[in-house]
């Protein structure tokens, strides 16, 4: 029961962090004159990718910062800090205008080929909020059973963006404009309470952990 809960709200941090709703016009825009196929595989691919790349944080994240010399705890707070900055342009729509830049530019440069890639996996999926909020989850689910449940966490994160790419039409009619702001500032809004307790934790573990020299 206690691993399930964990799932539930490590998903739920995960799946605020990337905004699935927030993926729908972007991916209608950079697959427009796509055919269902095209746009099928291109939805795969980008949670193919975005699943390798989380999973990687996720399982190596913690030994990266080891040897950095970085602790949990000032990790905490720096993608504490992170995730605040986005819930932020979320709230205010900063976010949705850098997203609209990114997708122009995948358009101007390669229509078809590289966008899975660039900008729909990185860094619209796995960008630097979701590594983050990946390497923060992975850093309390310890041990080979925490690293399956990270697994699970990611994949049903990725699942959740896949699904919301393959039903970008009739979400997008549903929705409209309106109904995808008030979501995203929604969600933004618990993002930011995410950040800050993922803040108040890393003080208190600083605080609470003895000073290395």
């Amino acid at each position: 029961m206690a691993e399930i809960v964990l799932i539930i709200n490590a998903l739920i941090t995960l799946l605020v962090t990337i905004d699935p709703p927030g993926l729908v016009p972007i991916f209608l825009r950079l697959t427009y004159g796509m055919t269902g196929v095209e746009r099928r595989a291109t939805a795969i691919t980008a949670a193919i990718i975005s699943f390798f790349i989380l999973t990687a944080f996720a399982l190596a994240g913690e030994t990266i910062l080891n040897g950095l010399g970085i602790s949990i705890g000032a990790f905490q707070i720096a993608g504490g800090i992170l995730l605040f900055v986005i819930a932020f342009e979320m709230i205010f729509e900063k976010r949705s205008e850098r997203k609209e830049q990114s997708a122009q530019i995948a358009i101007t440069k390669d229509h078809i080929r590289n966008i899975a890639a660039f900008p729909l996996a990185l860094p619209m999926i796995s960008g630097p909020g979701a590594i983050s909020a990946t390497i923060l989850m992975a850093s309390k689910n310890t041990g080979f059973s925490g690293s399956i449940v990270s697994c699970i966490v990611i994949l049903g994160a990725v699942l959740a963006c896949y699904g919301f790419m393959m039903l970008a039409h009739p979400i997008d009619r549903i929705l409209g404009e309106t109904g995808r702001t008030i979501v995203t500032r929604l969600f933004g809004v618990l993002l930011a309470a995410l950040a800050v307790q993922f803040v108040a934790n890393g003080v208190i573990a600083i605080f609470l952990s003895p000073v290395s020299s």
